[in-house]
């Protein structure tokens, strides 16, 4: 066989690249070179890195301290009691606001009635007035008919108020035919009270 030669020797000695060497060449280096790029671009648009990491990692479940853990549950349970007693206050003013609605339901239930029997009474007034004045209708048709000789006694008998109703709604030609059947002394009282 043959002996080795030089040249053979130095390709045996320079040993192919392990794969930690590849690694560190192919991966690790070209990450660093891209991280350090994406830093220094960031830092140009004035974005802090750092507290957007902050931001990412306290948003992980896994990762929240239990310090974060213990200072959260005094303040929830002071919430809650917060919560408790708010909760409290609006039922009460809810209970109180009930009332006044009850209140003032029966108030107005009170103020139904009491205006249905106003409506009666006018009603009843109403009727009251139109079969008066129906009446006095139908007496001041009838004196109309009468003759002033008839009627000039009859009207110094009655009421006084009454006669004057009467003689108010006489036509003017009727009312002096009365008035001149009447002695004076009546006479001039009617007139003296027509003129008023």
């Amino acid at each position: 066989m043959s002996k080795p030669t030089i040249e053979n020797k130095n390709m045996d000695d320079v040993k192919s690249p392990n794969f930690f060497q590849k690694f560190f060449y192919l991966v690790l280096i070209p990450l660093l070179f891209a991280i350090a790029v994406l830093l220094v671009i960031a830092s140009f648009t004035g974005t802090n890195v750092f507290e957007k990491a902050k931001e990412l990692t306290e948003n992980l479940p896994f990762v929240s301290s239990q310090e974060d853990a213990k200072v959260q549950e005094p303040i929830n349970s002071e919430k809650i009691v917060e919560l408790q007693a708010e909760i409290a206050e609006k039922e009460a003013q809810i209970s109180q606001l009930q009332t006044q609605l009850e209140v003032a339901n029966g108030k107005n239930e009170e103020a139904k009635i009491l205006q249905e029997e106003l409506e009666y009474e006018i009603q009843k007034l109403k009727n009251n007035q139109t079969a008066a004045q129906k009446e006095i209708t139908e007496i001041i048709t009838a004196f109309e008919k009468m003759s002033a000789k008839e009627a000039a006694p009859i009207l110094v008998e009655m009421n006084l108020n009454e006669a004057l109703k009467i003689l108010m709604q006489l036509k003017p030609d009727k009312l002096s035919d009365i008035l001149s059947k009447m002695n004076p002394q009546d006479a001039a009282k009617f007139t003296e009270h027509l003129t008023r």
